[in-house]
């Protein structure tokens, strides 16, 4: 309902927008919503096809072919003669395949039926293996599948985690981009309240000068102001339209709307405890994750490492049934036996040391992860409880800013008023209007500042902590 809302103002002048009804829309239709989406979602085939890795496969292939030409062909007396060959091959092989993860092997079954026919004598033959069961492992080598199951689940974790940290991070942005069009707003109305104020003070000053009340210099200085509130009116207005479209830019909205951002000047009384922000930020970062991803990644290096640098032998077993006729009935009948075993070893008697140096190098970067492991996870632990100190003390600055804002703007009247009245010089008038600006200023500072903490927070615990966005 609010996107349709969204859409249907974005299509007149003016668009209204909370920070929450900014935060849903950006989750909804940024460009970063999208691609924390399809990050997410190539994760996920990713993570698929790991999954399909350990299913049994079923494929049927076939490579049919025409031969025809004329070879050199050795008779029973040991002579040659030319003769020419035209013949037509036909095939098709049924298999399914089961990889074993536990060794790194893989069983199969086949079934597999030729055709032959000779073209220019126009005879047919068949030859059929109706079952074939075999086993192919490396032995000694490196077990893909086993590490696969060590690593894949774990990436596929660490992006779940990214697309929820990415989310409140978006959050986290909208609320920035808030801000920032609140400040510029905030800029407009008090150029706005300036340049009115100046206008009125430098024609109440051009006639007490007229009668001998104040200086020259005096009724200068407000004709100053009334410049300098001017140029600062068009700046204003300038900022303004620069931060809209950054606005509509980030949320996907149309270019042509006026967007009017409504601020909540309060804040919710949230406090966060340092302990249960840890213990969120452990389950559900993805920083931690990745961690131990970089470490299991490191193990498998060096277990390659290991496997290349030594003795390597492949085991082929296959047992099956075949049979050759002369039509198709009778080439599955009384199969005869086929077996087939090979083991093809590899053993390297001099390298030079290249296998002992790649080991070497996988177990020295074992180690300088594990150390930089240690020091991120310090420096993880640091950043959350720097970042909830910082976030429980926000809350009492943006009541501190609000209050300071309030007395400015009372301390700006009196001065305002005393100066009409001769009872105040203009240096006092201006030094009020300064501190109103600034203390205006640094409230909408305070509040950006407050809800980038409580998303930054947010993020880095999975959106856990402080209950539902």
């Amino acid at each position: 309902m609010l996107l349709s809302a969204v859409t249907a103002t974005a299509q007149s002048d003016t668009l209204t927008l909370t920070l929450s009804e900014a935060i849903l829309t950006a989750c909804k239709q940024s460009s970063d919503a999208k691609a924390a989406h399809h990050t997410l979602l190539a994760a996920e085939w990713s993570y698929k096809f790991y999954k399909a890795n350990y299913l049994p496969a079923i494929s049927l292939t076939s490579s049919p072919g025409l031969n025809h030409v004329t070879s050199k062909v050795t008779q029973p007396d040991g002579s040659s003669l030319f003769v020419e060959q035209n013949q037509l091959s036909t095939d098709a092989s049924l298999s399914v395949t089961q990889n074993i993860a536990l060794t790194g092997g893989q069983f199969f079954v086949k079934s597999t039926l030729q055709r032959q026919d000779e073209l220019k004598n126009n005879t047919t033959a068949y030859g059929s293996t109706p079952v074939v069961v075999g086993y192919q492992q490396s032995l000694f080598g490196y077990n893909s599948l086993k590490w696969d199951r060590r690593i894949e689940p774990l990436r596929y974790q660490q992006a779940k985690k990214e697309y929820k940290e990415n989310m409140e991070l978006i959050a986290s942005r909208t609320a920035s981009y808030f801000f920032t069009l609140a400040s510029a707003q905030t800029e407009l109305y008090i150029a706005e309240y300036n340049y009115a104020s100046a206008d009125t003070l430098s024609r109440y000053a051009r006639g007490r000068y007229n009668i001998g009340t104040i200086t020259e210099s005096e009724m200068l200085q407000l004709e100053l102001n009334k410049i300098t509130a001017e140029a600062n009116l068009l700046n204003a207005r300038s900022y303004l339209e620069d931060a809209m479209q950054s606005v509509r830019s980030y949320l996907a909205i149309d270019g042509s709307c006026i967007i009017k951002v409504v601020i909540d000047e309060t804040v919710p009384p949230y406090k966060a405890d340092v302990a249960e922000a840890l213990k969120l930020a452990h389950e559900n970062s993805p920083d931690p994750t990745s961690y131990e991803l970089r470490r299991r990644q490191s193990e498998s290096n060096l277990a390659y490492a290991k496997a290349d640098a030594g003795l390597k032998a492949e085991l082929y077993v296959q047992f099956g049934l075949s049979q050759t006729a002369d039509n198709l009935r009778d080439s599955y009948r009384s199969p005869q036996n086929r077996q087939y075993a090979s083991i093809g070893i590899t053993l390297p008697l001099l390298d030079w040391g290249r296998g002992k140096g790649k080991v070497k190098v996988a177990e020295s970067n074992v180690d300088l992860v594990e150390t930089q492991i240690e020091q991120a996870y310090k420096d993880f632990e640091i950043n959350v409880g720097k970042m909830v100190r910082q976030f429980n003390l926000q809350a009492h600055r943006v009541e501190v800013a609000a209050k300071s804002a309030t007395l400015a703007q009372q301390r700006y009247d009196v001065a305002r008023r005393m100066y009409i009245l001769g009872k105040s010089t203009i240096l006092d008038f201006n030094a009020a209007t300064s501190e109103k600006d600034a203390a205006r200023r640094s409230h909408i500072s305070a509040l950006q500042t407050y809800w980038q903490l409580y998303y930054g927070l947010r993020s880095i615990t999975g959106g856990k902590i402080f209950g539902n966005l």
